[in-house]
């Protein structure tokens, strides 16, 4: 099965200053952004990436081109963008302040029944999730077939939106994707197989990723947890990565 490394953009001008950006136009990473961005390119670049695709939002293209600049990927290694993996549509709440959102009886709904949440003049957010989930699971059918089971990609998108694949993956409904936290330029990693998906890791910002370049394990579980990735039950420390 594909890998798929789900990173959320750099820090961002409007993160720094509490804004709700959505699909602001100009929205930047400033230059803690950027310094994350360079962090998690630099820990992808152990990895021979098949593509990046990227939301159409600008934070999220220069984080994917921090990523293609700096990590050791295959040097015809594309770059996509993806236009069911942008950012959600928060209608009239859009460039407002957090804190002034906080007040609005919306908000509560939200955050313990983001199921039932549509924000005005904009999207729900099972809409939301419901086209981001979609795009991920068909992009990955897509390089699998292509690279084959053993490649891996990188999604660059938001943080509600990777919050929501990631609750897909999980098999939580919505209403608890309040639950996952996924800071900027952080990396969650989903592989999809026949039978479900598995989550790896979720909301790391550090960590050896070269174990990923091991082939992909089998379909069945491991009961009790196994040995851990590229490892088989006879293998000693010399036969892991």
């Amino acid at each position: 099965m594909a890998t798929v490394i789900l990173v959320r953009h750099g820090r961002t001008t409007a993160n720094a200053s509490g804004v709700l950006a959505g699909r602001t136009a100009g929205v930047e990473l400033d230059t803690l952004g950027r310094e994350q961005a360079a962090r998690t390119a630099a820990r992808l670049a152990v990895l021979p990436l098949a593509a990046v695709v990227t939301s159409p939002l600008e934070r999220c293209r220069q984080t994917a081109r921090i990523v293609l600049d700096d990590a050791g990927v295959h040097p015809d290694a594309p770059e996509f963008i993806e236009e069911a993996i942008t950012e959600c549509d928060y209608g009239d709440w859009q460039g407002r302040k957090l804190a002034e959102l906080a007040k609005e009886p919306l908000w509560s709904v939200v955050q313990t029944q983001p199921s039932a949440a549509v924000f005005p003049g904009g999207e729900s957010l099972q809409a939301m999730q419901a086209r981001s989930v979609a795009a991920i699971r068909r992009l990955d059918a897509a390089f699998e077939a292509e690279h084959g089971p053993s490649s891996v990609w990188v999604a660059v998108s938001h943080g509600d939106i990777i919050k929501s694949i990631l609750a897909d993956a999980l098999g939580m409904h919505l209403d608890l994707f309040q639950r996952i936290d996924v800071s900027p330029a952080s990396v969650s990693i989903v592989r999809y197989g026949a039978g479900r998906p598995v989550v790896h890791a979720t909301n790391t910002d550090s960590g050896d990723l070269s174990w990923l370049r091991a082939p992909a394990p089998g379909p069945d579980a491991t009961v009790g947890g196994g040995a851990g990735p590229g490892s088989s039950p006879d293998a000693g420390p010399a036969d892991r990565p």
